[in-house]
């Protein structure tokens, strides 16, 4: 059952986020099926984003493409650190992941409530979030010149462009253009927004870890 209540709960997601996915007149003609959010809805949005938060606009932030684009990249990357962290605990790549923590030698760092500490697997989970977000913050203050900002940069050369194109949405449906593409980049960000939407909701629903849940959806393929 728990497989089949897990695919309920994802579908359910798809309904709820699909409420707030824009549909862009180039992307999808008025007449598609696909159009049902009316394209206005998200131009005001941006509109009245931009008028009360003029200062934050002109680096990229609000709702734009830029920023769907790295919420996608985030939580594609937070799959392949979930499903990496399944393949360990599966395979008993964490050392002693069931022993719970010293209080005295870890401190209240390492607790939960009162003198409840942590495990060892949940630590070791922590610590390599943290050292990924440490990598993603660097990223983020000194960029590579092979790959794109996370905020654009007004002094850059091609500001007007980057602007002019971050104000372009993707549609409700982007174009399926396959490869090392950004239509492709961002509809695999969306499953992955999605997924991880419900993940969290199968894990609050069923009370079950999403280790757990993950391991369901494939069959207890990890564990």
């Amino acid at each position: 059952m728990a497989p089949f209540r897990s695919l309920f709960t994802l579908l359910v997601s798809l309904t709820v986020v699909s409420g707030f996915a824009p549909a862009s007149r180039s992307a999808v003609s008025k007449s598609s099926a696909l159009n049902i959010v009316n394209p206005e809805v998200y131009e005001q949005a941006q509109a009245n984003w931009e008028k009360d938060f003029g200062p934050l606009v002109k680096y990229g932030w609000g709702p734009t493409p830029l920023a769907e684009k790295w919420n996608g990249r985030h939580a594609m990357f937070g799959w392949f650190f979930i499903c990496a962290t399944a393949y360990c605990k599966g395979h008993g790549l964490i050392p002693d992941a069931d022993a719970l923590l010293d209080l005295k030698q870890w401190g209240t760092l390492a607790t939960i409530s009162n003198k409840d500490t942590i495990s060892s697997e949940r630590a070791i989970i922590l610590i390599a979030n943290a050292h990924a977000f440490g990598v993603s913050l660097m990223a983020t203050i000194c960029p590579p010149m092979f790959g794109d900002t996370l905020l654009l940069d007004p002094n850059h050369p091609e500001y007007e462009r980057m602007a002019a194109r971050n104000k372009e949405g993707f549609g409700y449906l982007p174009a399926l253009n396959f490869g090392l593409t950004e239509e492709a980049e961002i509809m695999n960000g969306r499953l992955a927004m999605v997924g991880i939407i419900a993940l969290v909701m199968s894990s609050a629903i069923f009370e079950k870890s999403m280790l757990d849940i993950v391991n369901d959806w494939v069959g207890g393929a990890y564990f």
